[in-house]
């Protein structure tokens, strides 16, 4: 069991610097063409514990291009501003290893 939160911690980060790189170069390209339509949207998360939802949050405010506004704990909400509307899975393509890391 701990060998595999271990597994899923390496895997998180590295994944998590994918897309940091990813969203760099998406950001960098939408500055210089101007194609950019910010939203607000609401992102239910499968997080049950606040520390894996707080960690969660701030990879996705991390992340180049989002930002998390607000998080609620209890109904298992991340509101995030985006610069373009996306899709869930490409918001937070790490979820399913913090939940294996923390849960």
């Amino acid at each position: 069991m701990f060998i595999t939160r271990i597994f899923y911690g390496i895997a998180y980060f590295i994944i998590l610097l994918f897309e940091i790189l990813k969203a760099t170069i998406d950001v960098a390209t939408r500055t210089v063409t101007g194609n950019v339509e910010p939203v607000v949207v609401e992102i239910h998360t499968e997080l049950k514990r606040p520390i894996s939802q707080t960690i969660l949050a701030n990879s996705i405010t991390l992340t180049p291009g989002t930002l998390s506004i607000d998080l609620d704990s209890e109904k298992q909400i991340i509101k995030v501003a985006s610069i373009i509307p996306k899709e869930k899975g490409d918001i937070i393509p790490f979820e399913s290893y913090i939940k294996g890391m923390l849960e």
